[in-house]
């Protein structure tokens, strides 16, 4: 192992550019507010899970121009919609727990394969891994899997057309067009991304069948912890990663603990799980742990909205499954180093 590979405890606090996060934010926040709202005023908020995966369309392509956004969005709506069907089809038979386990790696590994040849923004597959795990993770029956379907499509459609609004105004056709491709050739030829993908089902395995065998709740949140510390470019950037989601779930734990005292009603708490995703945006470019504070309790109140949980069982369950996935991704991390890597890091 280099020691030029392990990140200066400076990187855990450095900050980048706000980048214009202000318009993100508010597209994230519309995105999420509508649907849960509507879902609360009908009296479905047991379908906010799949409202509330659809919205996080809105977090693709935040530094790309109307129309080249537009396309990777769809692109990110069609896998955010499928990856909640495949979760919800899971969570019909009663071996869920153990089936979701390789699902989700394969499920990791296309998404994966699929962003790169993309150059999706968010990259990586923490969304629809996300969203395939914990749409599993809820019984359900086949009638679900429908309104899974409906409700998310639903939910990615009013993101799509929030992402567009802007073009209406001239200034917006005047800013440099950026680009949109796929490119799967290129994807699959370089050699590291092949090792990533290998190292990433690796550690969903691993960080999925040990918390089931062990029978701690929840145990989708070790893969999606895995998934996170694993997703770095390189190794630095994943255990800065690591560092970040750990430290992060921490903090927002603590917030999250005292959200769940608060004893919210159903309205105050569509409204913290908007200012939450919100406030996440702003600083998910800046500092991936200072995020993690806010993304924590919007977890945990995504949960809450759809059904009612042990607050304090739940706290501890995230606690302990993130610090396992984690370690497990700073173990892969450590021990499997690609060729490229070291040949860059010897």
């Amino acid at each position: 192992m280099s020691s030029s590979m392990l990140p200066h405890p400076r990187h855990l606090v450095a900050f980048g550019p706000h980048g214009g996060a202000h318009t993100v934010a508010l597209r994230a926040g519309i995105s999420m507010a509508v649907p849960l709202t509507a879902l609360w005023l009908s009296g479905h908020l047991d379908l906010s899970l799949y409202a509330a995966f659809g919205a996080f369309t809105a977090l693709y392509g935040r530094n790309h121009t109307h129309l080249p956004r537009l396309r990777m969005q769809t692109l990110a709506a069609a896998m955010l919609v499928s990856a909640v069907v495949i979760g919800t089809t899971v969570g019909v038979f009663e071996a869920r727990q153990w089936i979701v386990v390789p699902v989700v790696a394969i499920v990791a590994a296309l998404v994966t394969i699929v962003s790169n040849a993309a150059d999706l923004h968010p990259p990586g597959a923490l969304f629809a891994t996300f969203a395939v795990a914990a749409c599993a993770s809820v019984p359900s029956t086949p009638a679900s899997i429908g309104l899974a379907l409906v409700v998310a499509s639903a939910s990615a459609a009013l993101s799509l057309a929030i992402g567009v609004i802007g073009f209406a105004h001239p200034a917006a056709r005047l800013r440099p067009r950026s680009t949109f491709s796929i490119s799967f050739r290129d994807a699959i030829a370089r050699p590291e991304n092949v090792s990533t993908v290998a190292r990433l089902m690796t550690g969903i395995l691993i960080a999925g069948i040990v918390p089931t065998v062990v029978g701690i709740g929840h145990p989708y949140w070790a893969m999606v912890a895995v998934v996170a510390a694993l997703s770095g470019p390189d190794a630095t950037a994943r255990l800065v990663r690591a560092g970040h989601r750990i430290v992060g779930t921490i903090l927002g734990l603590g917030l999250a603990a005292l959200l769940f005292a608060a004893d919210l009603p159903a309205p105050a708490t569509i409204a913290v799980v908007v200012a939450l995703q919100m406030t996440a945006e702003l600083f998910i470019g800046r500092n991936y742990g200072l995020t993690m504070v806010f993304v924590t309790p919007l977890a945990l109140c995504m949960i809450e909205l759809a059904h009612a949980v042990d607050g304090g069982a739940l706290i501890a369950d995230r606690l302990v499954e993130t610090l396992f996935g984690a370690v497990v991704g700073i173990g892969l991390t450590l021990l499997w180093r690609s060729r490229s890597s070291t040949v860059v890091d010897p």
